[in-house]
């Protein structure tokens, strides 16, 4: 129903800094970043409410990483600064559809994010 398009993700070097995009093709409740690494589970980054603009972050990316949101391109950001070889991960964009979803509806096909030491 509500499609995904994620842009962004590369190969960088320790330090360096990236930004993801996700844009929508509706209007949902939340956005958020995941990521999976090889052999790890799936770990939510952030996360946005697109009407409070309330965040969320992972304990390993607080500090570092910056979701916003664009309401006129309907596209979430994350900004990633001082990259580490342990954000190298498929980030996915997702969504949840309504303030009363328990889970996130929708999801992106994910885009690489590899960071070199």
């Amino acid at each position: 129903q509500v499609q995904l398009v994620e842009s962004g993700g590369g190969l960088v070097q320790v330090g360096d800094s990236l930004r993801l995009s996700c844009a929508a093709s509706g209007r949902t409740f939340s956005m958020g970043w995941f990521r999976q690494a090889p052999g790890k589970e799936r770990e939510l980054v952030a996360s946005i409410i697109w009407s409070s603009g309330r965040t969320y972050y992972a304990a390993s990316v607080l500090g570092r990483f910056t979701i916003s949101r664009d309401n006129d391109k309907n596209t979430v950001y994350l900004q990633m600064n001082s990259l580490k070889p342990e954000d190298t991960a498929v980030y996915y964009c997702a969504a949840r559809a309504t303030s009363f979803s328990q889970q996130y509806d929708y999801w992106g096909q994910g885009t690489q994010v590899s960071v070199s030491s």
